[in-house]
């Protein structure tokens, strides 16, 4: 709270804002990734402080993966790699959001993103906005 209306350009040490991260009571932080160039958004999902360090060491998406319980490193078996390129943190340090360059499709179905079902208000449907890739 004490940081949140410094001027702009205030820096402060990379150590002292993630200290003050707030993760939820299972130890997990939401992370929005999108797309550095395009800037669509690509997913979400978890971390934990150990995915975060990982992440941040060696500047490969390294998430918390709550259904298998496990460290999953983005990409590992795709080749699907989300280069970091830049972190924040919204202002109140309850959600990240990473910059980065996507190799490949950053869903698991192969698509570009994993935001592919558009609601329509006027028909009250939902439609697929975009077509899983050719795999030949």
């Amino acid at each position: 709270k004490s940081i949140e209306n410094s001027p702009e350009n205030t820096r402060f040490d990379a150590q002292t804002i993630l200290n003050n991260l707030s993760f939820n009571q299972q130890g997990l932080i939401p992370v929005i990734t999108q797309d550095l160039h395009s800037g669509t958004v690509l997913m979400m999902a978890w971390m934990n402080t150990e995915s975060l360090n990982l992440s941040l060491s060696t500047g490969i998406m390294t998430y918390w993966s709550r259904s298998r319980n496990q460290l999953w490193k983005k990409g590992e078996t795709s080749g699907h790699v989300q280069r970091i390129k830049e972190l924040r943190t919204d202002c109140d340090g309850d959600t990240l959001l990473f910059l980065v360059e996507q190799t490949g499709g950053a869903c698991h179905t192969g698509r570009e993103h994993c935001f592919y079902f558009s609601h329509e208000p006027e028909t009250q449907s939902f439609v697929i906005t975009s077509s899983v890739p050719d795999q030949n």
